[in-house]
Order: structure tokens, then sequence, then C-alpha cells
């Protein structure tokens, strides 16, 4: 995410439960400005879809968020 959010800080964050895991990746700052190649927020969508999972990602209020859940076990 520091490599196109201009960011100066980074937190991360993992909850889990019996059946999911969450995964939250938030900074704060500009997110990507137009296209930067690669695969980037649709290849992860694809992957976290592939496993049952769910994610978004957008505004994170000062920055720019990511989350996804998991289904594990």
């Amino acid at each position: 995410m520091l490599r196109h959010a201009d960011a100066r800080a980074v937190r991360v964050s993992l909850n889990w439960a019996d059946t999911t895991l969450e995964i939250e990746v938030a900074d704060d700052g500009r997110g990507a400005q137009g296209v930067t190649g690669g695969h980037g927020l649709a290849g992860m969508r694809e992957r976290v879809t592939a496993c049952g999972g769910t994610l978004r990602a957008g505004s994170g209020g000062e920055g720019f968020l990511v989350a996804a859940t998991l289904p594990i076990g």
C-alpha cells in the first residue's frame, strides 16, 4: 500500500474466530491515483472471493483501507 499511497504510517489488524479471519490494512495516505498497472485490488478481490471471502477497499477516513474477511476451519 505504501508504494502508491504516499503514506507515512500503516496499521495492520488481524482478528479471528472459529470460522473467520478478518484482515485490515489502513494507512494515512491518499490511495493510488489513476491506473498503476498490475493486478492490485482486482487481483486481491479475485483471490479472496476464490477462497469464499469478501474484500472491501476505499477511503478509510484519513487514508485508504483494505479489509478482507476469509473463512477458516
